[in-house]
């Protein structure tokens, strides 16, 4: 008998990477599918941070490094948090790890026991719920809709935690939202969680460089929060670096050593040359960085407008990241040719079969009300594709 683990029979597959995979089948097919699916900036890596890498290459950096990263890299990112962000951190509070991902996964294995509970802001990113059942924790879903910017409250904090509450796992700029916390709500939040013995938040800030409102505001800025704040980000959004896989967190010294452990254990540390690569990106001129947020910026502009034209659906304006997250609950029981639309799984797979783009259900989120575009495309594409669903979506009765 074949059994795999209960552990991994607790996860549920990415409905992001599912979409993806479903569109490049379509395309191999030679379908022209626009994909809207997968949050990848389509930009080129800047050519001083390539430069790097082949200098790194060069030089032989070949060989594993240490666990938590090199050296000169944790610095970068020490230097970095204080010069971005106000926040001083040493090297030994900074971990390097194989893209954010894993830093986020790191930390929720360190600090989360069995029968624990982790509070998640819905919607949320896919994989924050199942790390925390990997885990063996308790996600607890609070609803932060369409009605209040997909933003909780600090109220809603108060509220959700319990004696079992570990974590709470925060994402400003939001996928899938675009939301951003100001730095009100962000305090009033902080002001909770010092309120609570024993409990921290996950500060996923891998958006920060994509952001439309100004400065980029950090829950680790208040006082008494950097002992409460596991900061997680890396170079894949803001430097066009998806593929090159360096995320890090900047924590506590006692949760960057336990995840230091958990990383020497199964994977030891991130690829050597990417490393060098993203002390690059860190230290070097900033400008391709503004220069992608006003293309994105500019293509914000294009979806929301475009959007805002398609009978059906409610669009707000979101704040960073790259996805636009529109209310769509108005075609549930809607049919075309024999096909109902039941949930935004159902609109999603219509969109992707019917008009040819790939988008991301809102239920993978926790929101299924909603559906998620990632406007991480040229602006010819993004004109194509809102055409194109704004046909499939007035088939519709």
């Amino acid at each position: 008998m074949t059994q795999l683990s209960d552990c991994l029979n607790r996860l549920a597959p990415s409905a992001t990477l599912a979409m993806s995979q479903k569109s490049s089948e379509m395309k191999a097919a030679g379908i022209d599918v626009i994909n809207m699916s997968v949050g990848e900036p389509d930009f080129n890596t800047p050519e001083h941070i390539k430069e790097a890498a082949k200098e790194a290459v060069d030089e032989n950096f070949s060989r594993y490094s240490p666990v938590p990263g090199y050296m000169d890299l944790r610095k970068a990112v020490s230097d970095k948090l204080r010069r971005e962000n106000g926040l001083d951190y040493s090297t030994s509070e900074i971990l390097v790890s194989n893209g954010a991902k894993q830093s986020v996964c790191n930390t929720v294995m360190a600090l989360v026991n069995p029968g624990d509970e982790v509070i998640i802001p819905a919607p949320y990113w896919v994989s924050y719920p199942q790390m925390v059942k990997l885990a063996g924790g308790v996600p607890v879903i609070v609803n932060a809709g369409f009605d209040q910017n997909f933003k909780m409250t600090a109220q809603q904090l108060e509220e959700a935690i319990t004696p079992r509450t570990r974590l709470l796992i925060l994402c400003s700029p939001s996928n899938p939202t675009g939301s951003v916390y100001g730095k009100d709500e962000l305090e009033a939040l902080a002001n909770v969680i010092k309120s609570h013995d024993g409990l921290y938040v996950l500060a996923d800030e891998i958006y920060e460089h994509i952001n439309y409102v100004g400065h980029h505001e950090s829950i680790a800025q208040f006082e008494g929060m950097k002992e409460r704040a596991i900061i997680v980000n890396g170079v894949s959004k803001a430097y066009a670096m998806t593929g090159w896989r360096i995320g890090y967190i900047a924590a506590p010294e006692w949760i960057v050593k336990g995840c230091n452990k958990l990383q020497g254990q199964y994977t030891s540390g991130p690829c050597s040359v990417s490393q060098k690569a993203a002390e690059a990106a860190y230290n070097g001129p900033q400008q391709c960085v503004e220069d992608m947020r006003q293309a994105f910026e500019r293509r914000r502009n294009l979806i929301v407008s475009l959007a805002k034209d398609i009978p059906g659906l409610e669009v707000n304006v979101p704040q960073g990241a790259f996805y636009l997250f529109p209310k769509c609950s108005s075609f549930y029981g809607k049919s075309y040719q024999g096909r109902t639309i039941n949930n935004s799984t159902d609109l999603a797979m219509y969109i992707l079969e019917e008009g040819h783009v790939a988008t991301v259900g809102g239920d993978a989120f926790g929101d299924p009300e909603c559906f998620r575009m990632s406007y991480a495309t040229s602006d010819d594409n993004i004109r194509e594709a809102m055409e194109r669903i704004k046909k499939v979506l007035a088939k519709l009765a």
